[in-house]
This record gives C-alpha cells, sequence and structure tokens, in this order.
C-alpha cells in the first residue's frame, strides 16, 4: 500500500482578478521508504505540494490518501492529531523555539501528543546520542551553530517516528559542508525505512533521490519514478 497517494488534487489561489492554479489535477503516489525530490522553479507549486502533504493546507479538489486513510475528509483537529503523529517537517530555518534548550525543543512533540515524562526523557536522550548532540542538551538555540539546530530539528521532526518526513529546502542556510553532513543525516534516516521527501531548488541535491518530481506551472511535468 502506498504511503501517500494525491488524486486530481488542484488547489487554487484567487490574487486580485487573476486566478492562479497552484496545482492542476496532481497524480502522485509514493510508496514507503521512498526517497523523493520535488523540484522545479520557484512558483511552480513545489511549496504548496508541500504544504498539502503536511496537512498544512487543503486542496479545492481531489483526495490525498495518507497510509491507506483519505485526509482531506478530517476535521482541522483530526488533521492536527494526524500531523503530530505521522508527518515529520525540516525547515529550512530550522523553526526551533528560542527559549527552549535543545532537549526540550526535542521532546516538544511527545509533550503535545501527552507521551510520558519518563518515556520522553528516554527517547530525547537516545536521539541527543544518535544526532552527536550529548554535549549540547542545555544549549538553547542561539548558542548553537547552523548544524548543530538543523540536527535539533531532524531530531524533534522524527521523534515521534513518523510515516513521512518531509524536509523543505533543507540545506538552505547552511555551507555546503555543513549542508552535506545535513543530508547524509536524513538518507542515514531514508536507508533506516523512513519516507524522505525533499524540496529543493538545489539539482545537486535533489539528484541524490532516487525519484525526482519536477513541477512546473502547477502540473507534475515529469516523474523519475514513471516507466
Amino acid at each position: 500500500m502506498a504511503v501517500i497517494e494525491l488524486a486530481g488534487i488542484a488547489r487554487v489561489f484567487h490574487l486580485g482578478d487573476s486566478v492562479v492554479h497552484a496545482l492542476d489535477r496532481l497524480d502522485v503516489s509514493i510508496e514507503p521508504g521512498e526517497y523523493v525530490a520535488i523540484m522545479g522553479p520557484s512558483g511552480s507549486g513545489k511549496s504548496t505540494l508541500l504544504n498539502l502533504l503536511g496537512l498544512l493546507d487543503r486542496p479545492d479538489a481531489g483526495s490525498y490518501r495518507l497510509e491507506g486513510r483519505d485526509v482531506t475528509t478530517l476535521s482541522p483537529d483530526e488533521q492536527a492529531a494526524v500531523r503530530s503523529r505521522r508527518i515529520g517537517f525540516v525547515f529550512q530555518s530550522f523553526h526551533l523555539v528560542p527559549r527552549l534548550t535543545a532537549a526540550e525543543n526535542i521532546a516538544l512533540p511527545m509533550m503535545l501528543a501527552g507521551i510520558p515524562a519518563a518515556e520522553r526523557a528516554q527517547r530525547v536522550t537516545q536521539a541527543l546520542k544518535d544526532f552527536g548532540l550529548d554535549q549540547r542538551a542545555g544549549h538553547r538555540p542561539d548558542q548553537l551553530s547552523g548544524g548543530q539546530r538543523q540536527r535539533v530539528a531532524i531530531a524533534r521532526a522524527t521523534i515521534m517516528q513518523p510515516a513521512v518526513l518531509l524536509a523543505d529546502e533543507p540545506t538552505g542556510n547552511l555551507d555546503r559542508a555543513t549542508g552535506d553532513d545535513v543530508i547524509n543525516l536524513l538518507e542515514a534516516l531514508n536507508q533506516r525505512g523512513m519516507t524522505l521527501i525533499v524540496v529543493t531548488h538545489d539539482a545537486k541535491i535533489g539528484a541524490r533521490a532516487k525519484r525526482q518530481l519536477m513541477m512546473e506551472d502547477g502540473l507534475l511535468k515529469s516523474d523519475s519514478g514513471r516507466g
């Protein structure tokens, strides 16, 4: 069973008198454990697609099935529950809570999900170790390097063991060497079975994915996984 199945997905924005078809009749199926890059020029629809996949936005038409469940029919509260447990996010600008330490940022999704404190502590300790952050547990984001902040963000995104990890330009604010470290980390998670979807305008990063979806003017122009 596909982890993600989009059928006839459309998203329309009204800007003044003009109508923008940000996504136009999109059909995409992604299998568990795939490594997919969503690529295309600015305005091609890749960010809109990412927002829909992450349940941060709703389509105007079509259906989105996540792990076999049509999530387009869910209420906002039901979508939020699915998002918190089954979808992980990694953003270009980290989106860490400034006043929280690295350990507290990683624990946040579990706290919101009501996971008991003892289990939270155990999982955070393991995550800090796995991501090479043992010595940074008590540091706030402003005391961390860009690479360390992105590792905290990835640890937070994966602490709930989601079905899908969505990464939006994950190396955009990092130098090339640090960016390569972050991509290697994401790829290691994918190799352990996590479905990884990366939105990028960087052709080198896109080429590392096993499958490339090329977007243009809201349409899927090519899919290297087809045929």
